[in-house]
């Protein structure tokens, strides 16, 4: 089977609507709901299911193509080490920040694992796909660690 760009033919929105759609979902953290709410704000009367088989069908290129449009991390990295209470239970957090203070990924532990946090760090890199060129370990810079 070939993997070409998959067709708009015999749909009953325009492809403009039907990317519109896609896009808000796979840009935004927004549920099939959110974005049926938000098309209709436009002007589009279209359900939610829909959404979902739009986002089935033409999602992946929009996926896609966000991910290479994502900026790259910082040449310089922080890993940030700090014992946080989570529901009442305190928990090891290793988080890692790029230079602009991007959070790249956050790793919680209930105990302290040297190797965890080491896989963590291998798996960021593989993840990134990009070496940083210096790593700080004793202070971060400021960044909130709440986030979505």
């Amino acid at each position: 089977m070939l993997s070409g760009a998959p067709s708009y033919k015999g749909h009953r929105y325009p492809v403009e609507v039907i990317s519109h759609g896609v896009w808000l979902y796979f840009r935004f953290p927004l549920g099939f709901r959110e974005v049926e709410e938000l098309m209709l704000e436009r002007g589009v009367v279209v359900s939610y299911e829909t959404v979902r088989r739009w986002c089935l069908k033409f999602g992946q290129p929009y996926a896609h193509a966000l991910r290479r449009r994502r900026p790259r991390p910082g040449d310089k990295w922080h890993l940030d080490e700090v014992f946080v209470k989570i529901n009442g239970e305190w928990k090891y957090l290793w988080r890692a920040v790029d230079t602009e203070g991007n959070v790249l990924d956050i790793l919680v532990q209930s105990r302290r694992d040297t190797a965890a946090a080491r896989r963590f760090f291998r798996k960021l890199m593989k993840r990134t796909r990009s070496v940083p060129r210096l790593v700080v370990t004793s202070s971060a810079p400021t960044a909130p660690l709440t986030g979505r």
